[in-house]
């Protein structure tokens, strides 16, 4: 069976240990930044300096199977299918990025990728507080509003019991 990683064979691979906390960092940035839209990603990453990078992967749009389970430990079934968005860059620095989004959104999936490969590179502290942290803040906002408009239209019931023996 090849090899998945396409390192050269000089070159060492990460420890587990070692590679834990990238490994976290990346996780949290793509948790924001799939959820944030494409021209608020471009606007940050304006603000940086992005290093010459590849397109590995052009961004090509396909579909995944949803599955589902009752109770969330049931058996799963198919829900249905859900449009996604993929891509890969390498930067000229060697490290990869990668990412998938829900829906058909090329530039995003771009966009998402360049700054998934900057987070593995000396720029990860520029990212996080020039892309990540803002959009991060926003969708807080944003998910505060809905929760407070949701917590408008909230009706308390109660049910008075009669005082018969």
């Amino acid at each position: 069976m090849p090899d998945r990683d396409a390192r050269p064979i000089s070159e060492p691979r990460p420890s587990v240990a070692g590679s834990a906390p990238i490994v976290a960092r990346r996780r949290a940035a793509m948790t924001v930044l799939v959820d944030a839209s494409a021209p608020d990603i471009a606007a940050r990453l304006g603000a940086l300096s992005v290093p010459p990078h590849e397109t590995v992967r052009p961004p090509e749009v396909g579909l995944v199977m949803v599955q589902g389970r009752i109770g969330g430990d049931g058996a799963p079934f198919n829900v249905g299918e859900a449009t996604v968005t993929r891509a890969a860059v390498r930067l000229a620095s060697g490290e990869m990025g990668v990412s998938c989004v829900l829906g058909r959104d090329p530039e995003k999936a771009r966009l998402v990728a360049l700054c998934d490969a900057m987070m593995q590179a000396d720029l990860a502290p520029a990212v996080e507080q020039e892309v990540v942290a803002p959009l991060r803040a926003n969708l807080l906002e944003a998910q505060m509003l809905c929760e407070s408009r949701t917590a408008a239209t909230r009706v308390d019931f109660f049910t008075l019991v009669r005082g018969e023996d």
